[in-house]
Order: C-alpha cells, then sequence, then structure tokens
C-alpha cells in the first residue's frame, strides 16, 4: 500500500544509521553513498522509506553477493526509468537495487558518472532549494496516494512524468548555478 507522511525529523539520522551499516559491508565498493528521494527533502511528505543511493565503480557480481550475504533484500539489477524526449542506453539506467534488512529503505547502487546516478542527486538538491516545487511535489504524491492506494503502477505512471517536469527546472537550475556532484553523505 502507498501511504505517504508528514516530513519526519528523524529520517536523516536513520539515513546515516542505515549508510554507516552499508558502508561496512560494501567497503570494497563504495565510492559515495547518499542519501536521496523525499525523505532527504526536509519538510517534504514521503513515504518511510529511506531512499540510499551507493555509488560504485562498475556493477560487478560481488556487490549482490556481499548485499546478499548481509541479510539485504531482493538484490537484483534493474533499468530506472527514463524521461521522455530523452534517448538513453540501458548502461546509463541501469542499476542494484535492494532493500534494507532492518528499516525500510531502498538501496540503489548506481555507477559514477551515469545519468541514473547523478539524476537523484540533482533531483534532491534542487528540491531542498526549493520550496514550492517540493510542496506541490509532495501534494502530487499525496493525492496520488489517495487515488491509487493500492496501485504501484499507476501511481509510478503519473508520478513519473510530473517528476520530470520538475527535473527540467533543476536542469536549468543546474547550469545557473554550477551545480556539481555533491560529495558523499557519510
Amino acid at each position: 500500500m502507498i501511504q505517504i507522511v508528514p516530513y519526519k525529523p528523524s529520517w536523516p539520522d536513520e539515513f546515516k544509521t542505515v549508510a554507516l551499516k552499508l558502508k561496512e559491508v560494501l567497503a570494497a565498493h563504495a565510492i559515495a553513498i547518499h542519501h536521496i528521494g523525499s525523505t532527504a527533502v526536509p519538510g517534504l511528505d514521503a513515504k518511510d522509506i529511506i531512499d540510499i543511493q551507493v555509488t560504485v565503480s562498475a556493477l560487478d557480481e560481488a556487490i549482490l553477493r556481499d548485499l546478499n550475504a548481509a541479510g539485504y533484500l531482493r538484490a537484483r539489477p534493474l533499468i530506472d526509468h527514463c524521461p521522455p524526449g530523452m534517448t538513453l542506453p540501458n548502461e546509463e539506467l541501469l542499476k542494484f537495487m535492494c532493500a534494507g534488512p532492518d528499516r525500510p529503505a531502498h538501496i540503489h547502487i548506481r555507477v559514477q558518472g551515469r545519468f541514473n546516478q547523478q539524476y537523484p542527486l540533482l533531483c534532491r538538491d534542487y528540491l531542498r532549494s526549493h520550496k514550492s516545487a517540493a510542496d506541490a511535489y509532495g501534494r502530487v504524491k499525496i493525492e496520488l496516494a489517495k487515488y491509487f492506494p493500492e496501485n504501484v503502477d499507476a501511481y509510478y505512471d503519473i508520478k513519473d512524468p510530473v517528476f520530470d517536469i520538475l527535473m527540467a527546472g533543476a536542469r536549468d537550475w543546474a547550469a545557473e548555478t554550477g551545480w556539481v556532484l555533491p560529495d558523499t553523505d557519510v
């Protein structure tokens, strides 16, 4: 069931707890670990699931083995959403994904420098600096969850294009401000 809850001030600390464990598990692979997604944006309503991005130099099968051995759930390769109007090879959208074993968390493992590695960081930083955009995005998610609480496909079929509209502004903002990829969060 999709449920959007008010922002919880505890989310940054919960991220750190999960991220520090991941840092140990993926010490041989991780270049950076970032808090991404709506729980990383102060004041933004979200699903109570911490999204974490682990940046690596390559998607090696050893990463999946290490995650599985440490109790992470459903570790597998996936292809991220490609924004409309863009033609990207699957390599730019490929990631490993798993769920956290202790606290609801989605772990996204992406390759440094690829489109899908930069996209969530730009989004996060843009929403952090544009409260009105974050508030509007939060409202969209609340309404979608109200209309499609049991239909994940419908929720994302609408949410993803709305997000792509936000990202058009984020790309302009990045160019205007000289935004660069941030250092690791842990």
